[in-house]
């Protein structure tokens, strides 16, 4: 791959070619004229989003990163809709870090849901000013002239002229007024709804997909880096002695050790800079380096988990409460309780964290697999102590990020080393690496109670979590849950008439971060375990327990009850619980639910969840046999809103299918003395072929709603609908993740 440093101006200048009808910033919401404000602070306000080249080639900036999810097909594919463009015609440049695109976060699960007008009102803005570009070459009223895939038509007489031959006129139009716009109805769209394959796949087949770990700089070096081995810790001493004596290493340079907050800081350590990886990793393996004792030394997994799951018995800090809890089970009547307990994750995406980062002038330019470079921007400036604008972020391909590439602590390493040794200098992480300085997913324990009536639902529920916050990485003093309870816990849909919601205070011993689901993973373990237990001690059918417990098809505006839930969760996307019963009951009669009785060892099993604003049923069918798991079907219902791009939201769900079990069965990372004990997929394994779900069958529902996320969830549902399952088969209730272990 060759690479040359870009400065802004020549990066528009080599996304489109000269001359080309440059849509700019103005037209979107959120823009100067004040015509519509952006919704969230994630509004799109980009200065150059859109162009058309003399010859008709129309040129989309995808601002967000491919990982696999499709953004980069679907956000253009909107475009594309309104502007009435010719699909093969588009041609789609990524964009480099800029707050002029907005948010370029690609995270939450909020690509499609979040730009997803902005993205129409940039088509439709477009496709005005040709037809006014083409009305006033033809001297007609605009009205009369109409985008129909690449050209201008005048519906009175049928002539047209192709978008490349309207450039220049439109280029001198003054930018129409948003609320003048004509946007589309759903029976036009031509491409909003329909598989279209991303644009990466030939590439990504055919091997010239360009990752981070295939970036390369002229001149550079190639650097890898002995970390403090337990969060806190630093190097008190080094010999490089034998180091310095393997082929290729070049130089042996210490990197200051991160104080807290850890934020996206780079660790710090001793790296060792070479000709090439693999000289880089040798010499690594020839460091003697002492490291200081931490705080966080004596932390130890089985004994977090312990601590965990009594905070979860306590008393904690209420976060959501209706009625009076205490009162009614103080009443002596039948009650149920249960704790559960997730362990920590990692996110192993298939290729490790990598970046080249050039350091000179006083300026930075960064090429990077990342999920998020704007945050390598103030992360590197930060590091480098200059103008975040002095930092060109690239972004390649993604071999997975799963939230992992959105924290750019090794793009950092290679910068701050660039700067040192005065060359490019290329950070490729280990396997190792990766798995034991990740920002784990957080080990929670969770503790639930109920009481219930006659025929056994509840007329009081009580829940707890504790686990270590995600907001520790920006202050270290943090110990409660904040924005993570509002993730399928405070917004739990069961209309209970006493129902209380708690948090307990948690330490972190390692650096926490946001993974693919984030806390849904654990709250719709215990909330989805627990409806099931109470479904079983009553004796009734899941599906219709589960029905009748979340009630009578109503939407919930959580805000209304004094919850503050993030800015996302705006009206528009309140709780609409006949959403939620459509996808239960979609998925149990995919799945055969009521034909199928639970047999020796096999059975089905159910959970739902709304997560990302998604409506998600899963029924998994489990076979049990001598502490084996097979899972020969699965079943995902799903109402995201409109659908873009069919064929890449069930691609998703079925990953999450994959990535679902992957926890249920095997995902734990254990600590002992401070350090991470796994190190590779011996000891942190995914599931393979033959642990998979053998079929996954992915429902959508079609619906006019607004655009949901899609990347996420379809992870929370998989580990209760699996453990659900393993119960109706086996008689066993499983409390804990991972699940496979338990079995032997």
């Amino acid at each position: 791959m060759k690479i040359t440093n870009v400065s802004r101006r020549q990066f528009i200048g080599q996304a489109f070619a000269a001359g080309a009808f440059v849509v700019a910033a103005r037209l979107t919401p959120g823009s100067a004229q004040g015509i519509q404000k952006p919704a969230t602070a994630n509004a799109w306000q980009p200065s150059v989003y859109l162009g058309i080249e003399p010859d008709g080639t129309v040129a989309i900036v995808a601002h967000r990163s491919e990982m696999g999810t499709g953004a980069r097909t679907c956000l253009p594919m909107i475009v594309a809709d309104e502007l009435e463009a010719d699909w093969h015609r588009v041609r789609v440049v990524q964009a480099i870090g800029d707050s002029k695109y907005g948010s370029q976060n690609t995270d939450g699960s909020c690509s499609v849901r979040d730009f997803y007008d902005a993205m129409r009102t940039a088509g439709a803005t477009a496709r005005a000013m040709l037809e006014q570009a083409a009305a006033s070459k033809w001297n007609v009223p605009a009205e009369e002239c109409q985008g129909q895939q690449h050209f201008v038509v005048h519906s009175k007489t049928g002539r047209k002229l192709g978008y490349g031959e309207l450039v220049a006129t439109a280029a001198t139009l003054k930018t129409p007024a948003a609320n003048t716009l004509r946007y589309k109805t759903p029976k036009e769209f031509r491409y909003i709804g329909k598989d279209v394959a991303m644009v990466d796949r030939k590439d990504l087949v055919t091997g010239k997909g360009v990752f981070g770990i295939d970036a390369q700089m002229p001149g550079m070096v190639y650097a890898t880096v002995a970390r403090p081995p337990v969060l806190g810790s630093a190097m008190k001493s080094y010999d490089d002695a034998a180091a310095k004596k393997v082929k290729g290493v070049q130089q042996v340079v210490v990197l200051e050790h991160a104080q807290p907050p850890m934020g996206f800081k780079a660790l710090g350590g001793v790296a060792v800079v070479a000709s090439n990886t693999w000289a880089a990793l040798q010499g690594r393996e020839q460091l003697k380096v002492e490291w200081t004792e931490s705080p966080n030394s004596a932390y130890e997994s089985s004994a977090y988990k312990k601590t965990l799951l009594e905070t979860a018995q306590k008393p904690g800090r209420v976060v959501r409460e209706v009625g009076n809890v205490d009162a009614e089970f103080s009443k002596g009547g039948k009650t149920l309780e249960a704790s559960y307990y997730t362990p920590m994750l990692a996110h192993a995406p298939m290729e490790p964290p990598a970046a080249v980062a050039e350091f000179k002038d006083g300026k930075a330019v960064i090429w990077a697999a990342t999920q998020n470079p704007q945050a390598v921007q103030d992360t590197v400036a930060q590091a480098l102590k200059i103008n975040k604008n002095e930092v060109i972020c690239n972004v390649t391909l993604l071999g997975g990020g799963f939230g992992r590439k959105s924290k750019p602590d090794y793009v950092a390493e290679a910068a701050l080393l660039s700067k040192q040794v005065g060359k490019p200098v290329k950070i490729v992480w280990s396997r190792e690496d990766d798995l034991q300085f990740d920002y784990y997913h957080s080990p929670a324990g969770l503790y639930m109670k109920a009481a219930v009536d006659d025929i056994g639902l509840p007329t009081a529920w009580l829940q707890r979590s504790a686990f270590p916050p995600i907001a520790m990485l920006f202050n270290p003093a943090e110990e409660y849950g904040g924005f993570q309870l509002s993730m399928g816990w405070t917004d739990i849909p069961y209309p209970i008439a006493n129902l209380r919601v708690e948090n307990g205070a948690a330490k972190s011993h390692t650096r926490i971060g946001w993974m693919r689901s984030v806390a849904n993973i654990y709250h719709a373990f215990a909330v989805q375990s627990f409806t099931d237990e109470l479904a079983a001690a009553a004796g009734r059918d899941r599906v219709e327990y589960l029905m009748e417990l979340i009630g009578k098809p109503r939407v919930i505006d959580f805000n209304k009850e004094g919850m503050k839930q993030p800015s996302r969760e705006n009206p528009k996307f309140a709780f609409d619980t006949a959403r939620l019963k459509n996808v239960i009951d979609i998925a149990a009669q995919k799945s055969g639910w009521a034909n199928k009785k639970p047999a020796a060892g096999r059975a089905l099993g159910i959970a739902a969840h709304r997560s990302f604003l998604t409506y998600v049923a899963v029924v998994v069918d489990v076979e049990v046999n001598k502490g084996e798991i097979k899972i020969p079907r699965v079943d995902i219902a799903i109402d995201t809103g409109r659908v873009i791009n069919p064929e890449r939201v069930k691609a998703q769900f079925e990953g999450a299918a994959v990535f679902g079990t992957s926890i249920a069965l095997m995902g734990e990372m254990t600590a002992k003395d401070g350090r991470i004990q796994q190190s590779n997929f011996d000891g942190y394994p995914v599931a393979r072929i033959n642990q998979a779900p053998y079929a996954t069958h992915v429902h959508i529902v079609e619906s006019d709603a607004a655009p949901a996320g899609v990347g996420e969830p379809g992870v929370p549902p998989i580990a209760p609908a699996i453990c659900n399952a393993v119960f109706a088969a086996t008689g066993k209730r499983l409390r804990d993740l991972p699940i496979k272990k338990q079995l032997v």
